[in-house]
């Protein structure tokens, strides 16, 4: 990867420049060298690949489940295959450490199990004299996928194996900040045999293709993963277009609660991993810890040594846990944040380590940044920051926790640890959030319950057992039968 990157767009399963041979280059966040001359796709190319994809679906959709699984094993085994090529590429695009990459094992269930699993079942009635009755659920058609740079293959696939197996086709619209391991992807597709037209991945930035595939009139259903600033733009230009399917995973301020029977040493470790994972750029990180007064010393210690001992450096290094943000405009936007909690905050606390730290001026570092006493009205506490920034606030009672916790527009994720059942159950009810981690936090979920958010947080749920109602329409067939019934 010494010589930068030139992409396509795939539409019908031919790798094409943009229709204006217009591109964006993208930097390292790192070394800040240019690595890649992006396709920018136009409303032309939208427009070419939601034609291609409605060509594709009858066809698509009238084959077996078991014939539109099998490009799909082919595709979980070649991501596979590829896993070191597909970490180095997230990691030189948007500073993502190979040593976290697990995204290839969460792209291979989701093709593997979505391939043997698009079974949809309707019903059937015999309920109205003289009708047997029952219901149908069908593919939309032409689907759209919008999805984010900080995890962006879990998010391909999480969201087109389930559209496809389901029958539709797709159009994906990869970020302007991680484009290169969908375009690898992208590459694939024909060799797995996937027939034209099924998968067709576009590049570029919200405007001009990401808005005129939320405004087009053929995609019957469009399902997004971002912020909830875009999210609200969507669901807009669908209102003003033809109402289609909107299904959304938005943005987090996700709070933990820490009660003083806690398991103080648990409870640092994994919420300290999990608003500095990916370097904070996390949806549902806990970017909100709430510590009962009497523990909170200890558990402020615990939490400070853990974020110190994080190992920054060049993400292609396996033994890097702690990479830049993603580029310079995320870079700039957590620092706005640093500069509001320094003016409004308690206390802020230096993890600097005694080692050196990278010295690289081009690298997006930000090391992680506690701040205490952080005022509940303060931007600090109401707005997601989307970077290793956590605020570590107190409470005495039970019923200010739960307050304090659900003073948000948000409702992805929240956590709680105590060794009081009754209150961990009695707590996670009054949680105002579509997850809640007891004893554990984010990214603790599991594969077959439902993932999304209340409130500012989504519309719609994700999981291997819900995430194919989202790809299917349903309809009523009433059918006269003379006799039955009666």
């Amino acid at each position: 990867m010494t010589s930068p990157i030139e992409t396509q767009l795939l539409i019908n399963n031919k790798l094409v420049l943009a229709s204006d041979n217009g591109t964006f280059d993208l930097f390292s966040p790192h070394t800040g060298k240019f690595i890649a001359k992006v396709a920018e796709a136009t409303t032309q190319d939208v427009e070419s690949a939601v034609s291609a994809a409605q060509a594709a679906f009858p066809s698509w959709s009238s084959l077996s489940p078991v014939e539109r699984g099998k490009p799909m094993k082919q595709m979980a085994d070649l991501i596979l295959a590829e896993h070191d090529e597909l970490a180095k590429l997230d990691a030189i695009a948007m500073g993502r450490p190979v040593s976290t990459f697990i995204d290839t094992k969460y792209a291979a269930v989701q093709f593997n199990y979505f391939a043997e699993a698009a079974y949809p079942q309707g019903q059937t009635s015999l309920n109205t004299p003289g009708f047997l009755n029952m219901s149908l659920r069908q593919p939309f058609g032409v689907v759209a996928i919008i999805i984010p740079w900080n995890a962006p293959l879990v998010f391909f696939s999480k969201k087109v194996a389930p559209a496809i197996a389901a029958g539709n086709c797709v159009v994906v619209k990869s970020s302007e900040k991680a484009p290169l391991t969908s375009w690898k992807v992208s590459q694939w597709i024909e060799k797995c045999g996937f027939p034209p037209g099924v998968i067709n991945v576009l590049s570029g930035h919200g405007q001009p293709s990401g808005a005129a595939l939320a405004l087009h009139m053929r995609v019957r259903a469009l399902s997004f993963t971002g912020s909830t600033r875009t999210g609200r733009a969507i669901q807009i230009a669908s209102a003003q277009s033809n109402l289609k399917k909107v299904v959304f995973e938005l943005g987090g301020k996700s709070p933990a609660l820490i009660f003083e029977d806690a398991d103080l040493e648990q409870a640092a470790k994994e919420t300290e991993n999990s608003i500095n994972w990916n370097s904070g750029q996390t949806c549902m990180a806990n970017s909100r810890i709430y510590v009962q007064e009497s523990v909170k010393d200890r558990f402020i210690e615990a939490f400070t040594n853990l974020a110190r001992s994080r190992k920054l450096g060049d993400p292609v290094d396996g033994q890097v846990n702690h990479g830049p943000q993603a580029d310079k405009v995320q870079h700039e936007t957590v620092k706005k944040y640093i500069d509001i909690g320094k003016s409004e905050a308690g206390q802020f606390i230096d993890t600097t380590p005694t080692e050196t730290s990278p010295t690289n001026k081009d690298s997006l570092f930000v090391r992680p940044m506690i701040f205490t006493s952080v005022p509940e009205t303060s931007r600090l506490t109401k707005e997601e920051v989307f970077g290793p920034v956590v605020v570590i606030n107190t409470f005495t009672t039970e019923e200010e926790a739960i307050t304090k916790a659900n003073d948000t527009e948000f409702g992805l994720y929240a956590a709680l640890y105590t060794k009081d059942l009754e209150r961990a159950v009695r707590v996670g009810k009054k949680l105002e959030s579509g997850m809640v981690g007891i004893n554990c936090t984010s990214p603790t979920g599991c594969w077959d319950l439902p993932f999304g958010g209340w409130k500012g947080s989504g519309t719609g749920r994700e999981s291997l057992l819900d995430s194919m109602e989202h790809y299917l329409e349903v309809k009523s067939l009433y059918v006269r039968c003379p006799g039955i019934g009666s």
